[in-house]
């Protein structure tokens, strides 16, 4: 699902130059479920960025399942984000004046798709995360946690490749970030590929496998997880 080979990232300011990843491989097959680990300053931030598209790397190549991403520009890195890769923040970053459902369908809208097929989507969708009776909910009108679930139901919507998380759990407490993994391990047994980039090790011992950043390498990638294709392939039509 997921090929990185040789990716460098630096950052320029100046005359200073920061290289943040250096010389990065590393494969994620379909179904799994990555937990990307590091300090502070190791760079997982930046590579999970890379990841979803949403910043360029300076050298190397990325493979997204059957597409090169090396080199696209500006409006097909757009579409593919739009179509392939669901996003879920720590920060919800939910719109505060629509309701949860009108959030879930907003990928929908940017996409084109017609009303009753977003409104269909969104309820089905929140219903699949336990918040059917909150659809008409504003997001201040939600706990942290189910501001996540809306969250994770519109990452889910357009039915993306990739689920691409950062620090889903960082804004919630203990009780409440265990709810939201138990639901990320549902998504991983139904197949979704889940890369997820935590602190904390509690939160990384629901993937199914760790990689570990140090300074912009990695130096430990983990045992990739038997049978991740064969789960893909089966993967229900939770999205």
């Amino acid at each position: 699902m997921i090929a990185l080979d040789g990716i460098t990232k630096r950052y320029r300011s100046g005359r200073l130059e920061l290289t943040v990843l250096h010389g990065i491989r590393l494969d994620i097959a379909a179904g799994e479920f990555v937990a990307i680990m590091g300090a502070s300053g190791s760079g997982k931030s930046t590579l999970l960025n890379l990841i979803g598209c949403l910043d360029r790397f300076d050298e190397g190549s990325y493979r997204l399942a059957d597409q090169d991403v090396t080199g696209l520009d500006d409006d097909h890195l757009a579409t593919l984000r739009g179509s392939r890769i669901g996003f879920i923040f720590q920060g919800f970053n939910l719109i505060p004046r629509i309701s949860a459902w009108r959030n879930v369908a907003l990928p929908m809208l940017y996409a084109g798709a017609p009303p009753a097929a977003r409104r269909q989507r969104a309820l089905d969708l929140l219903d699949r995360v336990g918040l059917a009776d909150r659809a008409e909910h504003l997001p201040g009108e939600l706990s942290g946690g189910q501001q996540q679930r809306v969250a994770i139901a519109r990452a889910l919507v357009n039915d993306p490749d990739v689920l691409v998380a950062d620090e889903p759990t960082g804004s919630l407490d203990s009780a409440t970030g265990r709810e939201i993994m138990s639901l990320f391990g549902e998504l991983h047994k139904a197949g979704r590929t889940i890369v997820m980039v935590t602190h904390e090790h509690e939160i990384a011992a629901s993937a199914s496998r760790i990689v570990q950043l140090r300074d912009g390498h990695v130096v430990d990638a983990g045992q990739p997880e038997r049978r991740a294709e064969t789960k893909a392939e089966s993967r229900a039509d939770d999205a």
